[in-house]
């Protein structure tokens, strides 16, 4: 009798399960919906084109998350819309935390999660996180950035995360690589990321294990044992598991950095002293 009433539990709590599941997705607009949307948008300009990376539940209850790579003469971009539940509005830019202690969540999350070669003391008031695609050209804009503040700020934790975007080519192999090369040696790690930064012009789908085997060997470990690690299956979990904690903490284009859990997305538009100034903040809370 305990186990009939054990087992009629679990069904119970799988048909709960699977009752949210299909009230979370029942409202997601279509593809053929958000196409025609774009369509009515950007059709006037024959120049540009558009991708559906993803159409999913959005961190906020109720709005609908559509992720859409645009791509015109300049070149591509990320862009986020969130969809309300009556499917009649959509709107753009950042969803904030919200509360007394609105960042608190995402910290929490961030320090369970990470995996990602670190930088600075281990136990430090302030981790900043930066979730990063070396094939994205804003990433190696900030990349001096994000060493001038390390410099300013040496009592701050610094931790590297990728997050390989869909739209990008070869990113998601660099990810790979990267990730073998700081499970090798930490030093050779940010000697890599610079590497392939200074080289992404010359970086093809293409050509892309060469030329970061032969980073990687510049970097100081040895490339042809780092082109055999990227191929683990290992080693892309690891790399999924970093997209996959980007995603819960709503990263949704590179670089996004994260100082205690606040997210600031746009690090090459930030004034180095309001950056500055916003770790040295999270220090005394």
């Amino acid at each position: 009798m305990h186990r009939r009433l054990i087992c009629y539990s679990i069904l119970l709590l799988l048909a709960a399960i699977l009752v949210a599941q299909e009230k979370s997705t029942a409202n997601l607009p279509s593809e053929e919906t958000v196409n025609a949307f774009l369509q009515q948008t950007f059709g006037y300009d024959p120049s540009v084109t558009w991708k559906i990376a993803s159409i999913k539940p959005s961190i906020a209850e109720g709005l609908t998350e559509v992720n859409v790579v645009l791509t015109n003469s300049q070149g591509q971009s990320a862009t986020t819309l969130y969809v309300t539940p009556d499917g009649k509005h959509a709107l753009t830019g950042d969803i904030m935390p919200f509360g007394a202690k609105p960042y608190a969540t995402a910290k929490e999350a961030l320090l369970k999660g990470i995996n990602g070669p670190t930088r600075g003391p281990d136990k430090s008031s302030v981790t900043i996180v930066e979730f990063s695609d070396l094939q994205c050209p804003h990433c190696k804009d900030a990349q001096p950035i994000i060493d001038k503040l390390l410099t300013q700020e040496p009592n701050a934790r610094f931790v590297f995360q990728n997050f390989p975007l869909p739209m990008h080519n070869w990113a998601a192999k660099a990810a790979d690589y990267a990730d073998c090369v700081g499970h090798s040696s930490k030093d050779a790690f940010w000697k890599f990321v610079q590497g392939t930064f200074d080289d992404q012009a010359n970086i093809t789908e293409s050509n892309a294990d060469e030329k970061l085997t032969a980073i990687a060997d510049a970097a100081g470990v040895k490339g042809a044992d780092m082109a055999a690690c990227a191929a683990k299956p290992d080693t892309k979990t690891r790399v999924e598991q970093s997209v996959a904690l980007g995603q819960t903490v709503g990263v949704t284009g590179t670089p996004t950095l994260f100082i205690n859990g606040r997210r600031i997305g746009n690090v090459v538009g930030l004034p180095p002293e309001i950056l500055k100034g916003l770790v040295e903040f999270a220090a005394k809370q």
